[in-house]
């Protein structure tokens, strides 16, 4: 089962950079928002500085959507899916091992490139750190969560719009705490280690039950 389980990990990390929509298209779609932002909202430094955290993690939660209405459409049109839910290793072990390939391609990319992208937003330096933290921990209840719209929709042409909006409302409570502990980094009203360890919480919560979730949408179709 652990071969399987890295064997499929590895194919989508491949397929993810091969046939685009992988980290390319990731991180400049992560650019366009953050460069945007001063823009909109014009230059000064202690406004983009106080609004910097909120605008990456939107920012970055934006970004995570990207290629989730292919995780697993791609797999139903081209009849892998139909091997995947015949294979002996588990339809959860799958599930995850997939949301594994596109955390990697997403996820930490993002939450490695944010810190310097910060700095186009007046970021302060005593922010980075805590910034990748948070997005080290958190981006993964993103990912997990919007492989449950994306297993819903599997079978559905076009499903990607209706894959956010299902999950769009499940992710606030991430991008809630995401910001909360950023701020608290640069001396919120709370430690920084209690928003990071709800962070934490969520994300696992998420990716056990992103996995569960995602296994009986597919089976939904037997």
């Amino acid at each position: 089962m652990t071969r399987a389980f890295l064997a499929l990990l590895r194919r989508d990390l491949i397929l993810s950079v091969r046939i685009g929509g992988g980290f390319e298209l990731v991180l400049i779609f992560f650019l366009m928002i953050v460069a945007l932002v001063p823009f909109a909202v014009g230059p000064d430094p202690n406004l983009l500085s106080r609004i910097a955290p909120a605008i990456l993690w939107i920012a970055a939660l934006l970004a995570t959507l990207l290629g989730l209405d292919r995780l697993f459409q791609a797999d139903a049109e081209d009849g892998s899916l139909d091997m995947l839910r015949m294979a002996r290793l588990p339809l959860e072990l799958a599930a995850l091992a997939k949301m594994a390939a596109h955390w990697l391609a997403s996820g930490l990319l993002l939450a490695l490139a944010a810190p310097a992208l910060g700095l186009l937003l007046s970021l302060e330096p005593a922010a980075m750190l805590p910034l990748s933290l948070t997005l080290l921990v958190g981006t993964p209840a993103l990912t997990a969560i919007g492989a449950i719209g994306a297993a819903l929709t599997a079978r559905m042409r076009r499903g990607g719009l209706l894959s956010s909006i299902l999950v769009l409302p499940l992710m606030l409570p991430t991008l809630i705490f995401g910001v909360s502990a950023t701020q608290a980094a640069l001396g919120g009203g709370v430690p920084f280690r209690t928003p990071l360890l709800m962070l934490g919480a969520i994300s696992l919560i998420a990716i056990v039950l992103g996995a569960w979730a995602s296994a009986a949408a597919l089976r939904m179709d037997d």
